[in-house]
């Protein structure tokens, strides 16, 4: 059987958008259905990271913590951690410590703030437009520790027409299914493929988000007593 030996198929801006126009039983005509159709699938981005963990997105990094100093800037791109530990020493003499999250109450309801030592909670700070902050309590009382995290990154914008997006090609097909229904809700002669439409985005949606999980052995065992 003779192959192409390439594993490289993947869509550009243009060829993205025009597949979810054909879907939606229209056609890509002018600049402004281009635009409109990037704003849609910026978008559709965003309701994604909403949706919850997708595994392409995490990346991790570190902030070295300086004494006396409590609250320090994240990358102006997290949503969100999920993951985070105190990092002493290297080398052979490595140790990751666990580090607690805890919430706007209970962190405005510690009454000794000003406290120092090894940190043992954070607080996370993702209230407003600005970048987002991470609050160690207690306060380092020195610069050996660092704080490792795992964070989830919004992905990067539909740009134009030439570039190809910023997920897994085993994603793709939820992205055209997604974009078509968004662009069906916009398009007048496509209002009676908005529900199948819908369902065909969150059949690939289920797809492609349960293929993207972690795929850790679990094993579960019965607990034994002895009488």
């Amino acid at each position: 059987m003779t192959t192409t030996g390439t594993h490289s198929f993947n869509l550009d801006l243009n060829l993205l958008v025009e597949e979810a126009f054909e879907r939606c039983g229209a056609e890509l005509r002018t600049g402004y259905d281009l635009r409109t159709a990037t704003r849609s699938l910026n978008l559709l981005t965003i309701e994604w990271a909403n949706r919850g963990i997708n595994l392409w997105t995490v990346e991790e990094a570190t902030i070295p913590l300086v004494a006396g100093t409590a609250t320090y800037d994240l990358p102006a791109t997290t949503i969100d951690l999920i993951s985070q530990v105190i990092r002493t020493g290297s080398g052979t003499t490595q140790s990751d410590i666990a580090i607690s999250r805890v919430s706007n109450p209970t962190y405005a309801s510690i009454p000794s703030k000003n406290s120092t030592g090894r940190p043992i909670q954070i607080y996370i700070d993702r209230r407003g437009p600005e970048v987002p902050q991470v609050t160690m309590w207690p306060i380092p009382n020195d610069a050996s520790y660092t704080f490792v995290y795992w964070y989830l990154k919004r992905m990067a914008d539909a740009g134009t027409g030439v570039n190809t997006q910023d997920i897994p090609f085993r994603f793709l097909p939820c992205l055209v299914a997604g974009l078509a229904y968004y662009l069906s809700i916009k398009i007048p002669e496509a209002g009676d493929r908005i529900q199948f439409l819908k369902q065909e985005y969150e059949e690939q949606w289920l797809l492609a988000s349960t293929e993207d999980r972690e795929k850790a052995t679990l094993s579960i065992a019965p607990r034994t007593s002895y009488v």
